[in-house]
């Protein structure tokens, strides 16, 4: 039943709209400026233009969502912290008083948390249950999960995303919390396009060399005793991935299914990204990539997914804040798009490709 949930949310995915991105593009360069000045702020909202079938391009309503949840993998020292941070800091974002949440009150952008999968989590206020199951095993023994609890985070990260469409947000973005899972998220990212441990696994919130050589160790043990199948995505999520990058693979189906772009942040994201992407092509048209993570695995994700981020900071905290520190930049960008002079208006003559 899973399977064929999730299968029905794929065939909902369609590729953009090629019409109105032309006609975006028409509004760009009737701009009194260089061709393509904005860079990649122009090219976003072209992206925006094409996913919803409207030029007419506004983002007035935005929010974050947050998925936490945590991996067995923390047992074999590859954090500083353990999963009790996972469970402060979902409490900290369901009070609004998070980092992120800081973040997000300048960007007008909503921040919401949802529990896929904390361990031991009573819940709290302002935090929404959606959990699959109590954490998931050490990925260095064996499978994260199982395969049917993986296609059920991708389901309820795809449900989230179709909720955020019913309360009539015009753009989405995405975060986690769980402590190891830059541990996961390498394991994943090295299953799908085959990289090295050695080269892919960092420092995460910032381990000693001998915590950088456990998290290694760690990630060779996980693909060695698991052997994913990069040709299959869901089977790389259950055995090395955790429930918030199952959650948030779903969540970015499920903004392509409704139409609704959706930012990116981190490396973690990109991972989820990855693996929607290879579930389904067409998906990639939703995604908007934020920011470069200073995680090592951070800009071969995004290579991969074929995406250039707008920002390039070194950022590397979670929770969706690279996400949401690129709203103020789309705003800027539809503020010219919008209300820009134009040639006419200014009688000089427009410029022409050379």
């Amino acid at each position: 039943m899973c399977e064929s949930a999730l299968s029905a949310l794929l065939a909902r995915i369609s590729e953009p709209d090629e019409a109105a991105m032309a006609a975006a593009r028409r509004q760009w360069d009737g701009l009194a400026k260089p061709l393509g000045s904005l860079g990649r702020l122009e090219e976003a909202v072209v992206r925006i233009a094409g996913l919803t079938g409207q030029a007419d391009v506004r983002l007035p309503r935005r929010e974050l969502f947050v998925f936490c949840a945590d991996n067995g993998v923390v047992a074999r020292g590859v954090a500083q912290s353990g999963p009790e941070v996972t469970a402060a800091v979902a409490r900290a974002l369901g009070a609004g008083e998070s980092t992120v949440c800081r973040m997000a009150q300048p960007a007008r952008c909503a921040v919401t948390a949802v529990d896929v999968g904390i361990l031991d989590f009573p819940g709290a206020p302002g935090v929404w249950d959606r959990r699959i199951r109590n954490g998931t095993a050490d990925i260095a023994q064996g499978p994260a999960m199982r395969r049917e609890d993986c296609v059920r985070a991708l389901l309820a990260g795809a449900q989230v995303a179709a909720e955020g469409k019913a309360r009539g947000v015009s753009i989405l973005a995405a975060g986690e919390m769980g402590i190891g899972n830059t541990t996961t998220t390498a394991a994943v990212a090295c299953a799908l396009l085959g990289g090295s441990p050695e080269a892919w696994v960092g420092r995460g919130a910032g381990l000693s060399g001998e915590g950088l050589r456990r998290k290694r160790a760690a990630v060779q043990a996980a693909l060695a005793v698991n052997r994913p199948d990069p040709r299959d995505p869901v089977d790389v999520l259950s055995k090395v991935g955790g429930l918030d990058i199952a959650a948030l693979c779903g969540f970015y189906l499920g903004c392509a299914a409704g139409r609704v772009p959706v930012l990116l942040d981190g490396a973690i994201s990109a991972a989820a990204a990855l693996c929607a992407v290879r579930l389904c092509p067409a998906a990639r048209g939703a995604l908007l990539a934020s920011h470069v993570s200073a995680e090592p695995v951070g800009r071969p994700l995004l290579e991969a997914l074929g995406l250039e981020p707008l920002l390039d900071a070194g950022l590397r905290l979670g929770e969706g804040s690279g996400a949401v520190a690129a709203l103020p930049l789309l705003d800027m960008a539809l503020a010219v798009y919008h209300g820009g002079q134009t040639f006419g208006r200014l009688g000089i003559d427009a410029y022409t490709p050379q």
